[in-house]
């Protein structure tokens, strides 16, 4: 059996493409592998096709290791001299000093503002929607989706993708997301099915219900390996999951043999920080960093603290997208990669009337990250929700016809957009009247709840006192 996104030689070769993105010579590292045999390129998927020999396999954890204790000595060396990347790829793995970006707080808010429940069911509903219509195109290349929307008359792309009236030789270029399109194409959408970026924002849930919102990084751990299954992780998640049950305590979860520490993972997580935090960014980014630093490092950090951020200002119901994703980028480092991408995206959508071209110029200036990497899937979030001005589904069609992390980015949009709509009324009934208010999930007790429960839920949650801590061991 070959576990995807586990195996050494392929975790070697998502190592060596993260360091580099990080500012650090590997070349000599680089060397040893390719000298051994070892594949050039990391698998665009959870696995390469065929398992590495046995002496192959050994090299790369070795080499995974090396590369782990040099990144730790230069993160811990206090010589001036370090590497540029290391203030921007520091986060709270260490709990150095500088580790935490100055956040500007407002101090926790008592009762939640008028109309907040309607909002956070119109939030869950978003996100469902964003995510569903995202599913049957993840991984496809650019201009794969682009040929599948047109050839069935939906580019651009304005409803549900479909397979009905599919060419034979388009459907076999570009097949659908195979774990997905039974469930997710306009013909077999039956409810909300099960989906890594609902799964997330329920054990935040069952996370803030347990501890509130002054909640450790170890209260997440334990609280996934109770209630998160294994097989429904992925990348940093399904990494810092092995970690834990092989005896690595957090922090260094995030970092040891975890190429993924700043893939996407940790923004998807980070919705019920802000939701629960209406109008106090500040506490809400402290949350999801503090829920982030279990899986991710760096940049992957920052796009849950900017999410969040972002999520929590929509939820206060006052302001515009704009102002929203303003807000969220005061929480991060200026000069971080995370932060530079969103200034692109949104600086690219506010000067460019075809957000195609938008895509188009991102992918240009992107396309060396894996599709999963928060950085591109960041600068694309923020360019949708300019573009379409914060519509709904405007927001949500266009960030997936962008490409990239589609279910992810069409579910974060969601949530945002449908936030600043207010109302669930206010969403399109041809978004929401499919998910026949059901969610499926293996998390918890939650399988076939409704998203008007779960907007209880989390409207109840959002009366406790909110914590300005940094993240905590």
């Amino acid at each position: 059996m070959r576990l995807t996104w586990l195996q050494p030689e392929d975790l070697l070769a998502h190592e060596l493409h993260q360091a580099e993105q990080e500012g650090r010579d590997v070349t000599a590292v680089r060397a040893r592998w390719l000298a051994a045999g070892g594949p050039p390129d990391p698998p665009r998927s959870g696995a390469s096709p065929t398992p590495a020999a046995p002496h192959l396999r050994a090299l790369a954890e070795r080499l995974l290791d090396e590369l782990e204790e040099s990144l730790w000595t230069a993160r811990t060396s206090g010589n001036p001299a370090r590497p540029a990347f290391e203030d921007e790829a520091r986060s709270a793995d260490d709990g150095g000093p500088g580790a935490e970006p100055p956040v500007p707080g407002r101090g926790g808010p008592g009762a939640p503002p008028r109309g907040h429940h309607a909002r956070v069911h119109a939030a869950w509903l978003g996100r469902a929607a964003g995510c569903l219509l995202g599913k049957p195109v993840e991984k496809l290349p650019l201009h794969g989706i682009r040929a599948l929307a047109r050839a069935t008359g939906n580019w651009p792309l304005r409803t549900w993708f479909t397979a009905e009236g599919l060419p034979r030789d388009l459907a076999e270029a570009y097949p659908w997301n195979r774990r997905s399109a039974a469930t997710s194409l306009a013909e077999n959408i039956d409810g909300m099915p099960e989906d890594d970026d609902l799964n997330y924002p329920l054990l935040n849930l069952l996370l803030l219900r347990r501890h509130g919102p002054a909640f450790t990084t170890a209260d997440v751990a334990a609280l996934w390996l109770e209630e998160l299954p294994a097989a429904r992780t992925f990348t940093a998640e399904r990494v810092a999951y092995r970690n834990l049950l092989n005896g690595v305590a957090p922090h260094r979860t995030a970092r040891h043999r975890n190429p993924f520490r700043e893939w996407i993972g940790a923004l998807i997580r980070a919705d019920v920080h802000g939701w629960t935090n209406p109008g106090d960014p500040a506490a809400a980014a402290a949350q999801a960093r503090r829920d982030a630093c279990l899986t991710h490092t760096g940049n992957g950090v920052y796009g849950a603290m900017f999410a969040a951020a972002t999520i929590a200002e929509a939820a206060a119901g006052g302001g515009d997208v704009h102002h929203c994703l303003a807000t969220g980028l005061t929480v991060v480092p200026t000069d971080s990669r995370l932060a530079r991408a969103v200034r692109h995206g949104v600086h690219l959508a506010r000067k460019t009337r075809d957000f195609d071209t938008v895509a188009d110029r991102l992918h240009a200036a992107y396309g060396g990250h894996h599709w999963v990497h928060v950085v591109p899937n960041a600068a694309l979030l923020a360019a949708a929700l300019t573009h379409a001005d914060g519509d709904f589904t405007g927001s949500i069609t266009r960030v997936v016809a962008g490409g990239w992390d589609t279910d992810s980015n069409g579910a974060t949009a969601g949530s945002i957009a449908g936030l600043l709509a207010g109302h669930p009324d206010a969403l399109p009934s041809r978004w929401t009247a499919p998910l026949k208010n059901r969610l499926a999930t293996s998390v918890g007790t939650f399988h076939g709840i409704g998203f008007d429960e779960l907007a209880d839920l989390t409207a109840e949650l959002t009366h406790h006192p909110l914590p300005q801590e940094a993240c905590r061991r």
